[in-house]
């Protein structure tokens, strides 16, 4: 519950210097002067590209939460085995076992989203938080699909 209302306060603070730098880019392309309409050009172009990332995050959040609940619903969740450092690093060696036991669970199961969830977990925690994310959308993408088709 923590985490939620921190990221509300966050995404309401960004919300407000999002309305406040567009408020100011528009104020600059009203002016007549050729150099503050691009400052205000640039300007709302940081805006709308800070709109843009804000829903992007926010509609994947949402999505892994929603994922999330419904593999804890099933029991599906990947258990957290691999142990940690003090600093909160993964053991090497567990977090490739883990992630060949997912990698093998989604060649299996291509079609299913399930197994993408838990090997984007595994990617997280052997560290490549990119594929990470790139896995955990493809697994999104999937539910959503699944979800309309029937």
């Amino acid at each position: 519950m923590k985490t939620k209302f921190w990221t509300g306060l966050v995404i309401v603070l960004l919300a407000i210097m999002l309305v406040g730098a567009g408020a100011s880019a528009w104020r600059f392309l009203r002016v007549d002067d050729l150099y503050a309409q691009l400052i205000g050009g640039g300007a709302m172009l940081l805006v709308i590209l800070g709109v843009w990332v804000l829903g992007r995050e926010l509609f994947f959040g949402i999505g892994v939460e929603r994922l999330g609940r419904t593999l804890e619903a099933e029991g599906g969740l990947p258990a957290d085995t691999v142990e940690r450092s003090a600093g909160g690093r993964a053991n090497r060696a567990q977090a490739d076992e883990q992630f060949k036991l997912y990698a093998a669970e989604a060649e299996a199961a291509p079609e299913d989203w399930r197994s993408w969830f838990r090997l984007s977990i595994a990617y997280d925690i052997a560290g490549d938080r990119t594929r990470a994310r790139k896995n955990m959308r493809k697994a999104i993408a999937m539910e959503k699909t699944s979800r309309t088709k029937g």
